[in-house]
């Protein structure tokens, strides 16, 4: 259990004002309870110090010269200037290292184990099975059971990333050749946005990322779907995107399982149309952020590796994002 009092004081109800869906401020995790409790430590002590520095200072100013003459003896410059620094900084990087040390159990504590990978300019993510082979893939998104710890397997695939989501962990960097893991849980059912916090060039700013927490019967049932190939087309408009999305090229960079696009390029999109957003939190999902994206994704987060298709008629764009809408 962690704490979420600093000196007595309950800090929930402060950080709730000061939070929203990406706030170390607004920890829903024991890994960011202790990250935030460490902070509102932090600040309440150098606040406490600078009262102190600033008392001193006005004393020595304007206090009468034989009462303040003690301020110049040795033993209080020692004791405030050596002694005092010494103790309080050596008691707060014993403090700064508790929430690395305890975390939320450790390796092999984690009942899921999930493998994220940074890339240019978005997050691809491998839901992994007790073996470490890769059950199914997803993007830009991460669910987990509420309640249960996750154990997060970070690698990149180009320059260095660094993945936080500050609601539930700190950040952890994502260096080429290297592989880091975090761990962490949700306390509760929520929607947590999370960003990569270490600039890769491009459209960086543009490189967000959701946790999604469900209960955990929510979550096996989104497991499950997640595990079956692609929704077959059920109508004639679907049955027209699906022939489309391969005619058109879309298969060179992204898979659908159970059809002819098989490249693992960019991301899967078997699932897409159950996804929360588009282009790494550029978009919110929807048959209207579909199509955009598709034709307008160099406007809509320049510099990214996805051309615009900006040629293709309205309504083969319309049904195109139709059909991926019906990837649930």
């Amino acid at each position: 259990m962690t704490s979420d009092r600093v000196f007595g004081f309950q800090i929930a109800p402060i950080a709730s004002l000061l939070g929203g869906t990406q706030s170390a401020l607004n920890p829903q995790g024991p890994v960011a309870s202790e990250i935030a409790a460490l902070t509102w430590l932090l600040f309440a002590g150098a606040a406490a110090i600078f009262l102190g520095v600033i008392a001193f200072a006005a004393y020595a100013l304007f206090a009468r010269r034989g009462r303040r003459a003690w301020m110049t003896r040795t033993e209080f410059v020692v004791a405030a200037g050596i002694v005092f620094p010494v103790v309080v900084l050596t008691g707060l990087l014993i403090r700064a290292f508790l929430p690395t040390a305890e975390g939320d159990g450790g390796p092999g504590s984690a009942s899921l184990r999930i493998e994220v990978i940074g890339e240019q300019w978005w997050w691809r993510v491998h839901y992994l099975n007790a073996g470490g082979g890769h059950e199914f893939a997803t993007a830009n998104e991460i669910r987990i059971p509420v309640g249960r710890p996750v154990e997060l397997t970070l690698r990149s695939a180009d320059v260095i990333h660094s993945f936080w989501v500050p609601n539930l962990a700190g950040k952890l960097d994502m260096i080429p050749g290297r592989v880091n893991r975090l761990h962490l849980s949700a306390e509760q059912a929520g929607e947590f946005r999370g960003q990569c916090a270490e600039y890769c060039g491009g459209p960086h700013a543009r490189m967000a990322f959701f946790v999604i927490a469900q209960r955990p019967d929510e979550f096996e049932t989104w497991r499950a779907q997640q595990q079956r190939p692609a929704t077959v087309p059920t109508t004639q408009t679907t049955e027209r995107g699906q022939l489309l999305f391969v005619e058109r090229g879309c298969g060179v960079c992204h898979s659908v399982r159970g059809t002819a696009a098989e490249s693992t390029r960019g991301p899967d999109l078997t699932h897409v149309g159950s996804r929360i957003s588009l282009g790494a939190g550029t978009l919110r999902n929807g048959a209207g952020a579909l199509a955009a994206w598709i034709s307008s994704s160099q406007h809509l987060k320049p510099e990214n590796l996805m051309p615009s298709f900006d040629t293709l008629p309205a309504a083969e764009l319309g049904v195109i994002a139709a059909y991926l809408e019906s990837l649930q």
